[in-house]
């Protein structure tokens, strides 16, 4: 089993940035691939970012793009999620997920096998 916690989320005004974090727990964790989603109200959950073990072949939505950045320290056990420029578009609960293997499915929640609690962000316009 995985524990993943995620911190960082809060208000923050339209063109500011944010970085949140997400520390797992448990074995194997250097493993998974790891994804982040995220969820406004009244809409689905919707892929954010993804990104290998390797910390290479990242992947990001096309609304994220060239503003959200994804990485990771298999060291401290943490992924981040780095988000610059921000609009109230982007008002959502975050989700950092894992799963155990990598697959060109990584823009599907079922894919993932472990989930964090969600983390609130909202922009300001």
């Amino acid at each position: 089993q995985v524990h993943l916690v995620e911190s960082g989320g809060g208000l923050v005004q339209a063109g500011g940035s944010l970085r949140l974090s997400c520390a797992a727990s448990g074995r194997t964790f250097s493993s998974r691939a790891m994804g982040w989603f995220r969820q406004a109200t009244g809409k689905e959950r919707e892929f954010v970012a993804t990104i290998r073990q390797s910390g290479g072949n990242t992947v990001y939505a096309d609304s994220v793009k060239g503003r959200f950045t994804v990485s990771r320290d298999n060291a401290k056990n943490t992924v981040y999620l780095q988000m610059n420029s921000l609009k109230p578009e982007d008002t959502a609960v975050y989700y950092c997920a894992a799963a155990v293997y990598y697959s060109d499915t990584y823009f599907s929640p079922s894919n993932y096998d472990y989930w964090g609690q969600g983390t609130q962000v909202t922009v300001s316009s």
